[in-house]
């Protein structure tokens, strides 16, 4: 696995197509308010996971923050893929039916696969780690992490797919 810091919009326009076709799959992270790196990510993604807590506070500003999502999809004509995740949520928190209501109107899917609030997940970054490579401790968090990623590359695969049936009966 390969680890590499890119700190500017340019810097991920010119470098992330390079990245991609050298990986099977290229995980970037980046802020999630509306920034040009935020776009300049977008722009190089074929899936875009957003992340939202649930909260009435995120409900309200989900909107707002997939404004540039639907910016660059229009651009791209659909692409990225976007899946909602939510994530430092309770395990039965009744917003999580708002937060469908409110992917529902934003024509996006929402995540199956949910990240639970653990204090791990707030360690890891200070420790420069990944819950996977903290041992014991981030175990159960390091499975909630794959099965946010198998449910989310799925989307990917079906599509790939879907586009490859369309291509063959055209």
């Amino acid at each position: 696995m390969k680890t590499v810091r890119l700190s500017t919009a340019d810097e991920i326009l010119e470098e992330l197509p390079q990245l991609g076709r050298e990986a099977d799959y290229v995980v970037a992270d980046g802020p999630g308010s509306n920034t040009e790196i935020s776009r300049s990510l977008l722009f190089c993604a074929d899936l875009a996971l957003v992340p939202c807590k649930a909260s009435m506070l995120e409900v309200r500003a989900l909107d707002q923050a997939t404004k540039a999502l639907r910016h660059v999809r229009h651009v791209r004509k659909g692409r990225p893929t976007a899946i909602i995740v939510l994530s430092m949520v309770g395990k039965h928190y009744r917003l999580t039916k708002d937060m469908k209501d409110a992917a529902a109107a934003l024509k996006l899917p929402l995540a199956k696969s949910a990240l639970t609030l653990k204090q791990i997940y707030a360690d890891a970054p200070g420790q420069g780690a990944v819950v996977w490579r903290l041992g014991a401790r981030g175990r159960e968090a390091a499975l909630e992490v794959q099965a946010v990623f198998r449910e989310a590359l799925s989307h990917i695969e079906v599509k790939s797919v879907r586009k490859k049936v369309k291509r063959a009966s055209a």
